[in-house]
């Protein structure tokens, strides 16, 4: 305004405020700050390569694992089932109502023991039948066999033809046919009714009774089960399939373990009985048959348990052995030549498989020979491998687990 005198601000909610001034960095303090944020970072890259480059990186980088030497058991795993090595099915022959039981489950029996009875009542009456019927045949016999001695006298004599001997011959042959067709049908209705009486065929233990009293069991198209008998629970076998890779490995009398459901820290020892030639082929996968004997003396084993079957393939003691996991594995970068014979990592080449040992921090190829392997160890055979030598197993830069370094730069 006039005289130079500038207006001051209105109040503000009846107050006078006087103006604040913010003050803005110049062009220089801008160039500072730049260049202090250029110098943190290159501090921090060059700090992390410096520790990158530390003795003990690559131990961070990679899973290692010395060689050394070790027992190496091959082993061939299956499944079986528990079986008595008899096992009989015993049925009936005829049919009827069960009216006696005499055996039940687990009941020991002896050889031709009953076990059950039917009802004979309609089996007697067709013997007392068949045995009128033969009483008759013979009776016939008998009139023929006189008419047919008459008959020679007087055909002696003149008093008859020969037709009339013949007829008299040919009538005592007949009766004597029906005395032996009466005399066959009597037999076979009396072994009927001796059928009615169930008995053991061989000693054991009863295993299953598929009868009560009262049921009634009909034999007209195939013979009805109505016991199962264990011939000898002390002696067992398992039944198990091997497939067609495994079978050249198992020879019969090999030792074999196994162990059941029933008891999982116990093993039970068993032989090889029987390798049978008959395969099974299901969707292309062959499979065999091989049947195990194993000794039962404390009746622990039971039939239908499942066996879990170790049968030692191989052995081999004291020998130098590499993990598995070397074999499998392959650097995400190769940081060397390849091995000579161009064999590849885990892959059996004329020249040998190739493993990676760890040499002044990085990964080297060696090529071995490898011999038999289990579930976490394999054999070198030959191959340039020492005792306590630092074989790679994994790359821990892989899949997100790369080591890290103590500093870290974070980016704001």
């Amino acid at each position: 305004g006039a005289g130079g005198i500038r207006d001051s601000p209105p109040p503000l909610f009846g107050y006078n405020v006087a103006p604040v001034l913010l003050a803005q960095p110049s062009d220089m303090t801008r160039s500072k700050i730049f260049l202090l944020a250029a110098a943190l970072i290159a501090a921090g890259a060059g700090l992390y390569f410096w520790q990158a480059q530390k003795p003990g990186a690559a131990e961070q980088r990679y899973k290692t694992e010395a060689v050394g030497r070790g027992d190496i058991v091959q082993t061939i795993s299956a499944n079986g089932t528990l079986n008595p090595v008899v096992l009989v099915n015993v049925g009936t022959q005829v049919s009827g109502t069960v009216m006696r039981l005499h055996a039940d489950f687990n009941a020991r029996v002896a050889k031709n023991q009953v076990l059950a009875e039917l009802d004979p009542a309609l089996f007697e009456a067709q013997v007392k039948q068949d045995e009128a019927n033969l009483a008759v045949a013979q009776a016939n016999l008998t009139l023929a066999r006189n008419k047919e001695q008459r008959a020679q006298a007087q055909f002696q004599k003149g008093f008859i033809s020969a037709d009339a001997l013949d007829q008299a011959v040919q009538a005592l042959a007949t009766a004597r046919a029906q005395v032996a067709q009466a005399g066959a049908q009597l037999e076979r209705n009396r072994t009927n009714l001796r059928y009615t009486v169930i008995r053991s065929p061989v000693s054991g233990v009863v295993v299953a009774r598929n009868v009560d009293v009262g049921q009634t069991v009909a034999a007209s198209f195939q013979t009805p089960t109505l016991f199962q008998i264990a011939g000898d629970l002390a002696q067992m076998q398992i039944d198990t399939s091997i497939a067609e890779a495994d079978i050249g490995s198992i020879r019969v009398d090999q030792p074999v373990r196994f162990s059941v459901d029933a008891f999982p820290d116990r093993y039970f020892p068993a032989t090889v009985k029987q390798i049978r030639l008959n395969p099974a082929i299901q969707q292309n996968v062959v499979t065999y048959d091989v049947v195990l004997a194993a000794a039962n003396p404390e009746g622990s084993l039971l039939p239908g348990m499942t066996a879990h079957v170790y049968i030692t393939a191989a052995r081999r003691d004291d020998v130098l052995r590499v993990p598995n996991a070397a074999l499998r594995f392959k650097p995400a970068k190769e940081e060397s030549t390849k091995p000579e014979g161009g064999a590849r990592p885990g892959k059996q080449k004329a020249a040998g498989v190739v493993v990676y040992k760890l040499v002044q921090g990085k990964p080297a190829p060696t090529t071995i020979k490898t011999g038999i392997s289990d579930n976490g160890y394999t054999e070198v055979v030959a191959g340039d491998l020492k005792p306590d030598d630092l074989v790679v197993t994994k790359e821990l830069g892989a899949n997100g687990e790369k080591q890290k370094g103590n500093f870290q730069l974070r980016m704001f």
